[in-house]
This record gives C-alpha cells, sequence and structure tokens, in this order.
C-alpha cells in the first residue's frame, strides 16, 4: 500500500513519524521548503510527551510521482482547494483520501474526488509545530493510546476499507471505526470551537482558558450554541474520548456552573495545548476561524439560531489576522464578560 500525507505540519510530522516508525512507508507532502528539507536530512523529531527522531521521507507538492492507495489529509482547510488539485492526478479509482482536519470539510473534499474515494475522520491529541521538522506532541501519550483517531464512511457503512485505514492509523495510536462519523466530527468541531476558538481569540494555551472564570462562562455558551446548531439539522453528537459532549447544552445561566468539572477532567491533559489557529497568526497566516467558528455561525444562520458566542470569537481572531499580530490575553479577556440576562434569550432557547 502506497500512502502519503497532504500537510504534514504539527499533527502530520506527529503522524508520518509514528507510522514510519512502526515500518510502513510514508511520504511527508508539505508546503514548507525549510521543513520539508529538515526532515529529509534530520528525521522528524517529536518533543512534549514523547521524544523522539525517526528518519522519514518528505518532499514538496510538485515532486509527487505516481499514485497513492491512501492519502490522509491533513492541510489547513484554506489550502484545500489547492491540495486536492495537487493531489487528484495522484489519485486511481480505488485510492483513499481520509480527512483528519479540523472542522467538516467532507462535502468540499468529495465534491473534487468523488464521495466514493472520501471517508472522515477525527484527531483526537493536539500537537504544536516548533520549527523546521519538530513538532511537540501536547497531549498525553495515555490519550494517545485510546482515543487517537475516529474514522467512518460519510453514509455510515461500515466497510473492509474503514478495516485497512484503522490497520494503519493504529500504528499511531487507537484508532475506533464509528457509524456516525459526521456526529464524532460536530463533537470535534465542539472541541475546536470551544477552546481552540478561545485559545486563538486570546492568545493563550487550553491551561489558561481553563483557569480563567470569564473565559470559561463564554466557552459553555460557545458549547451550547455548537450543540443547538448540531440538533437544528438533525445530528446528535457522539462520544468523543468516551466523553458524551451533549451534556454540555445548556437550560439556562444556573447550569453553566454544573459543567465545569466535565471540562476540567476532558481537557485538563490538553493544557499545554496551543490552537493551531493561534500558531497560524503568531506565523501572520491566515487561520481556519470561518471553517471552526465561522462554520457554526454561517450554520446557525442558515437554520435561524443566533450564535452570538462563536460571533464574537470569529471577530477578535480576524481583527487579529488584519492586524498581523497575535492576540493578548489581558487585552482580549475584557471582551468575554457575558450578559447572562441577554445570553439567556438568545442562547438557551430550544
Amino acid at each position: 500500500m502506497r500512502i502519503a500525507i497532504m500537510g504534514s505540519g504539527s499533527l502530520g510530522t506527529i503522524i508520518g513519524a509514528l507510522i514510519t516508525a512502526e515500518g510502513q512507508k510514508v511520504d511527508l507532502i508539505d508546503i514548507n521548503k525549510e521543513h520539508v528539507s529538515a526532515l529529509n536530512h534530520s528525521g522528524a523529531k517529536i518533543t512534549g510527551f514523547m521524544d523522539l527522531c525517526v528518519p522519514v521521507k518528505a518532499m514538496l507538492p510538485h515532486e509527487i510521482t505516481g499514485q497513492y492507495d491512501l492519502v490522509f489529509l491533513l492541510t489547513k482547510q484554506v489550502y484545500n482547494q489547492a491540495s486536492l488539485e495537487q493531489l487528484l492526478p495522484h489519485l486511481h479509482s480505488t485510492s483513499i483520501v481520509c480527512t483528519l482536519q479540523n472542522g467538516i470539510p467532507e462535502d468540499f473534499v468529495a465534491s473534487y474526488i468523488g464521495h466514493e474515494r472520501t471517508i472522515g475522520g477525527v484527531v483526537g491529541f493536539g500537537a504544536t509545530w516548533l520549527g523546521p521538522g519538530v513538532s511537540e506532541l501536547a497531549t498525553e501519550t495515555r490519550i494517545l493510546k485510546k482515543y487517537a483517531f475516529d474514522i467512518g464512511e460519510l453514509d455510515g457503512s461500515i466497510t473492509p476499507r474503514l478495516k485497512e485505514v484503522k490497520r494503519i492509523l493504529d500504528l499511531v495510536g487507537n484508532c475506533d471505526i464509528s457509524s456516525n462519523i459526521m456526529g464524532i466530527k460536530w463533537a470535534k468541531l465542539l472541541m475546536n470551537a470551544t477552546f481552540s476558538g478561545m485559545s486563538a481569540a486570546l492568545g493563550c494555551c487550553f491551561g489558561e482558558v481553563l483557569s480563567s472564570e470569564s473565559a470559561m462562562v463564554s466557552l459553555a455558551c460557545i458549547a451550547d450554541e455548537t450543540i443547538k446548531v448540531a440538533h437544528a439539522y438533525g445530528i446528535r453528537l457522539e462520544k468523543i474520548q468516551g466523553k458524551d459532549m451533549e451534556i454540555l447544552e445548556l437550560q439556562d445561566e444556573n447550569d453553566i456552573s454544573s459543567k465545569m468539572d466535565f471540562y476540567q477532567e476532558v481537557w485538563g491533559p490538553h493544557s499545554n495545548t496551543k490552537a493551531s489557529m493561534l500558531q497560524d497568526l503568531e506565523k501572520k497566516r491566515k487561520t481556519e476561524i470561518d471553517f471552526i467558528n465561522g462554520f457554526i455561525c454561517r450554520k446557525g444562520s442558515e437554520a435561524g439560531i443566533k450564535t452570538p458566542y462563536n460571533d464574537l470569537v470569529v471577530k477578535l481572531v480576524k481583527e487579529a489576522e488584519k492586524k498581523g499580530s497575535s492576540p493578548r490575553f489581558t487585552d482580549n479577556i475584557k471582551y468575554f464578560n457575558p450578559d447572562l440576562s441577554t445570553m439567556s434569550k438568545i442562547s438557551f432557547r430550544k
């Protein structure tokens, strides 16, 4: 089986290194020339909760030759069209492209390469790109061993090819097969919209969000909005990492405090994680905010559901993009001072 990772940044570097370390050949494809050079000359170095350096094969998109049987798509969604156009000539009729991106890109991906070649996937761990050839594993290895990936067919069927993709991803960490991958994708979207969104909007790691009462109240409202929008489209969030995100829906403002222990339990092990959107802001790059919180705002608007807290995150991240600088926690936390009397009229309604 010929395998590639399209988009070998923070997560792709770790996934490619661990697959390679288990004896399976995989090409790491990325647009960053310095990163590709470092990977080829010095190997893929993993720091943080893992200390490992693995010799890997990396290349730029124009260096791709032949066709792949399996491609893990890990590019930022802002680059999806360009990446898929580069990839398409290197797919055959039974190639598999497994989306492991943030957000819900499956419809767009399938429109380019065909539904028959697309399967959905979710990554359950965090990483930070530290520099050419180096990624930090920001999630404890015990999580990696239990909840590294979920994959599934877009129509919910359980097919033999899912078992083959699972076999490869199990080389990295445990991979589960789901009959409701969209429910898992929305659960992961909630995880990204809350902590990744707040990390980017406030310029901090997840742990700093967890330590701020006003940030956590607003975050609880972001989660509530996400669940209500999903329900408007008939989607029930699946358990992710063994946790039921549906319980984060709020009945009223008094319900917020009862959710805090859950947030600490689930996100505490990821406290060192810095959102990839914040990493993009630090590099003065365009973020995926339109595909994370912005996606919820857009789908909410279509369904007639107001999303003021997601709207605020989008506004602050886009302002940082325009300024070309990262937000400062002390500057932006003042915006997250919820008016619960107003919020109860717009965010909690059934």
